[in-house]
């Protein structure tokens, strides 16, 4: 199962993510949850640090879990784009729910 959990703050707004695992519908390199959950954090990340040239204040990407967060003060450049990542995980949830649980914490 792919676990994707986003971090907000207590005011909800949206300061990163966590995404671990593999969803299990096909072998590696040909399930497509999980090419679609990578390719959106990827371009998520690569968006926010390429494009809008945010330094986040934690990235860690591997094989199957990858990590993201930026400071609060980025926070309000980036609500768009993290609550578009959000809002397709929670889609993809909603098609694969055996496969994908989205989760939020609070820091």
């Amino acid at each position: 199962m792919i676990r994707a959990e986003f971090f907000a703050d207590a005011q909800g707004t949206l300061l990163g993510f966590s995404v671990t695992g593999h969803a299990g519908l096909a072998e590696s390199g040909e399930d497509i949850l999980c090419a679609a959950v990578s390719s959106a954090a990827y371009m998520t990340v690569n968006t926010v640090s390429e494009i809008l040239h945010i330094v986040p204040v934690s990235l860690r990407a591997e094989e199957g879990d990858m990590l993201f967060r930026i400071s609060e003060r980025d926070a309000r450049l980036c609500t768009t784009l993290l609550s578009g990542f959000k809002l397709h995980l929670l889609s993809l949830e909603e098609q694969y729910p055996e496969n994908l649980c989205v989760s939020y914490t609070e820091v």
